[in-house]
């Protein structure tokens, strides 16, 4: 990469900082919309899943139960939270973590099969993970956690690092700028993840598996590796949810919210790393956008839809960009 290209990159990155950090809440304090906070906040947490749906695109598989692991990381953190006492923060990365140990489990045999056979499987993991929720008593059943607290502040040898979010006045201002923090590190994390030497890796497997496994790569270990990775921005994403809208129950997320973390990568762009948060965007106001048009919802989306993935088979960003896995 030539001077010019890092420079060209980093104008970027400073732009769209300043856009979501200062741009963003100006505008929404200019227009007294501060209902906007929770709909931005809801985008950047459902983007964060997408990019875990976008990783498993990217070692050649697809993943049709994103849902069942979000769900599972909101309840683990809201049971952690509510029963147990612990700090949402603390409970954050345990959710994670949970979900990433489940999808090794998960993962050892489902791993094995290939194209439709994968996909097939992994839309069944969302419906068991919501008939688990109503069945297990540590859920409350039908009836969900709610009343989940807020979460409190993080301090560091005395000093307040991040103050309560009982403190704020606007508390929906304060869940966005949590919800768009971990969205810029979880998308520079992967991006940084996909230029590396294990990036490459995750390439290779996507390319050609077998030949990949001639050449002395581990791939189950890879396969793993990148389902895992993918399953805790999944439980991640989930428990950031449970804490904003302050419950959780098994209808929170379902098999179209599986389908539709899987749409975002599509309408984005498979081929970029950023293509799962623009995806989210639009999926989420377009949606929105057709609501007047009432019974035809439904109907105009799903045209809109097909036109898209045919007119533009690499999404959305392939309307500027090169199309560079990667990028």
């Amino acid at each position: 990469m030539t001077r010019m290209q890092r420079g060209a990159r980093g104008a970027s990155v400073a732009v769209f900082l300043i856009l979501v950090f200062v741009a963003v809440p100006l505008a929404i304090a200019a227009a007294h919309r501060a209902d906007l906070y929770y709909t931005l906040s809801s985008v950047a947490l459902l983007s964060i899943a997408s990019a875990g749906v976008w990783l498993t695109f990217y070692i050649g598989r697809i993943n049709i139960g994103q849902g069942a692991f979000s769900l599972v990381g909101g309840y683990v953190s809201a049971i952690l939270v509510t029963t147990y006492g612990f700090s949402f923060w603390l409970s954050l990365p345990i959710a994670g973590l949970f979900c990433a140990a489940a999808s090794v489990f998960v993962g050892l045999p489902i791993l094995r099969l290939r194209g439709v056979y994968f996909a097939m499987v992994t839309l069944v993991l969302t419906e068991v993970a919501r008939l688990s929720a109503l069945a297990l008593s540590v859920t409350h059943g039908a009836k969900g956690i709610t009343d989940i607290p807020a979460p409190g502040p993080i301090k560091l040898f005395g000093l307040t690092i991040v103050p309560a979010f009982t403190t704020f006045a606007q508390r929906n201002a304060a869940y966005y700028f949590l919800s768009v923090t971990l969205m810029v590190l979880c998308f520079a994390g992967l991006w940084r993840l996909v230029n590396s030497r294990i990036g490459r890796l995750f390439a290779a497997l996507r390319q050609n598996e077998d030949l990949a496994s001639s050449m002395g790569l581990n791939v189950p270990a890879l396969r793993i590796l990148a389902y895992a990775i993918s399953s805790f921005l999944g439980g991640v994403g989930g428990a950031i949810f449970a804490a904003i809208a302050q419950s959780i129950y098994p209808s929170s997320f379902t098999v179209t919210d599986s389908v539709n973390f899987m749409l975002n990568c599509f309408l984005g762009g498979l081929g970029y790393v950023f293509g799962p948060m623009l995806g989210t965007l639009v999926l989420y106001f377009g949606w929105d956008l057709l609501f007047s048009t009432g019974q035809y919802q439904l109907l105009i989306y799903s045209g809109v839809m097909i036109l898209l993935i045919l007119l533009l088979p690499n999404g959305l960003l392939s309307l500027r960009l090169p199309a560079r896995r990667g990028s």
